[in-house]
């Protein structure tokens, strides 16, 4: 029996891929394949392109107020069908239910965000700067921009985007990621049963072949992108060689540190949650916690592995699961290699996930897995695994752990556990890195802050979400006014505002 294609989706429609390249998107649960995806070669690449180009300018012209009602109208829709959408992020990505919905609401959270669209995007007005004239400015949108998009949040990172991108009068290519492409499709169909006109979203899938296009097509302004940091660094230059603008976040190794005086018990479910949620897929995910002092470190290191061991393991459909499968069966055994590595490389391996019992459903499971006295020389510590596997490294004061925070090539997020006031204020101001958790796992800003790392985790000038969102979708220009009531002689020197 032939496999379903999923389909683009331009012109108001689900549309069929002329390209003949296809993909497989896999149940992970199972391991079988449930799906092709199209990769769409340079006719469908012009098709979605084209169609965008042809309603973009409608839409911008279109008033704030009339674009915002249709974004609360979007994200009505969004959550009448939110169940229905988390099942379709976990059968493809693999995440349990509960964490599917979660990430769904937090996406919904920057389209809330964006509803108020004609209040942030309102300019400045300055009266009388010089006799007679006034002065104001105001944003525009920029017109086609491109949204490119990991597997790890099929609808959180899209919504990211698309939220104040649509809202600033955008319209959007959003090529999700091949792994799990079908979350992007119903989002974009969706949007036009809020009452968005044909073209203003379309979903292009693809591989190398249309994200270089996106990067280089003279139509495309603005490029957003998340993923691994060659690609951000690739999709950063090459964009920006073409004249757009860019966003692109890349890798992260989000350090949690815990000094002595933290609560442990705290500091264990925070661990937890952050390190094996999402069976580690996240890029705020926690991979390493820096313990300051080795009877710290003993008593923590006891606590989590029991917690490990205990990790309920299995379809992520099913009630009460912690942890799903991987995404893939290729990037399953790309973290069993790591686990590989960090034993020969002389870490401790205190609780092991390479082989758990779930792996006879033939689905991509692992267990977690937990390594004590890592050093920063392992390839455990300066890689992102991005999978089930915590690291626990440890040093001998706060200033070591800030220093070893620093030293590291990503900057993504990064928390402190501790009930010093002192010692968490001296850590947020001292630390390199773009967001901090004091007593707090996974420091997500809210949709009205912005989310962006520094270092080898971001490339641009632009942070997403927030009104960073919408200064990156908008262009600002300035306009000087004088009515006047005679003719001034020409003057040929620079003009002095008095």
């Amino acid at each position: 029996m032939s496999q379903p294609r999923i389909p683009l989706f331009f012109a108001g429609a689900r549309q069929d891929a002329h390209s003949t390249r296809t993909s497989p998107v896999y149940h992970p649960a199972s391991g079988t394949v449930a799906a092709q995806v199209p990769l769409g070669d340079a006719t469908d690449i012009e098709a979605v392109i084209a169609d965008a180009a042809a309603a973009a300018t409608a839409w911008g012209e279109r008033s704030p107020l009339d674009r915002a009602r249709i974004m609360f109208k979007w994200r009505e829709l969004c959550l009448l069908h939110a169940d229905e959408l988390a099942r379709l992020i976990s059968s493809e990505h693999g995440k349990v239910t509960s964490d599917a919905r979660g990430e769904l609401q937090r996406g919904l959270e920057v389209v809330e965000f964006a509803v108020g669209i004609p209040h942030l995007m309102k300019g400045e007005f300055s009266d009388q700067v010089s006799r007679g004239i006034d002065m104001h400015s105001l944003r525009q949108p920029l017109g086609v921009v491109a949204a490119i998009t990991p597997f790890n949040f099929p609808a959180m990172v899209p919504l990211w985007m698309l939220g104040p991108a649509l809202a600033c009068g955008n319209a959007v290519i959003l090529k999700p990621s091949e792994r799990d492409p079908s979350t992007g499709v119903r989002l974009a169909e969706l949007f036009v049963e809020a009452g968005a006109p044909p073209g203003v979203l379309n979903v292009l899938h693809g591989d190398a072949e249309a994200v270089n296009a996106l990067c280089t097509d003279p139509r495309i302004q603005a490029v957003s992108f998340v993923g691994s940091t060659p690609i951000a660094q690739h999709v950063y230059e090459t964009s920006a060689k073409h004249g757009k603008r860019v966003q692109a976040m890349g890798g992260a190794k989000n350090h949690l540190v815990v000094l002595p005086d933290a609560d442990l018990d705290m500091t264990v479910e925070g661990l937890m949650g952050s390190a094996y949620g999402s069976a580690g897929e996240r890029c705020m995910a926690i991979s390493v916690a820096v313990v300051v002092g080795d009877a710290t470190a003993d008593a923590l290191v006891a606590r989590l592995a029991d917690r490990v061991k205990a990790l309920r393991v299995g379809d992520s459909a099913a009630e009460g699961m912690d942890m799903g499968p991987l995404v893939t069966g290729v990037h399953r055994d790309k973290i069993k290699g790591y686990i590989d590595l960090g034993v020969q490389e002389g870490a401790t391996l205190v609780v092991d996930g390479r082989m758990h019992p779930a792996q006879a459903s033939g689905g991509f499971f692992l267990g977690g897995s937990l390594f004590d006295h890592v050093t920063k020389d392992m390839t455990i510590y300066r890689e992102e695994i991005f999978g089930p596997v915590l690291c626990v490294v440890r040093v001998e004061s706060a200033a070591e752990a800030i220093d070893l925070c620093n030293k590291h090539q990503y900057g993504n997020g990064v928390a402190i556990f501790t009930r010093s006031g002192s010692a968490a204020r001296e850590f947020a101001h001292q630390v390199q890195c773009g967001m901090v958790g004091i007593n707090v796992p996974i420091p997500v800003p809210l949709a009205m802050y912005s989310f962006g790392g520094w270092k080898a985790s971001a490339f641009g000038d632009h942070n997403q979400h927030g009104m960073d969102g919408v200064r990156f979708y908008t262009k600002l220009k300035t306009v000087t006014t004088r009515w006047p009531q005679s003719v001034d002689a020409a003057s040929f020197s620079m003009p002095v505002l008095r």
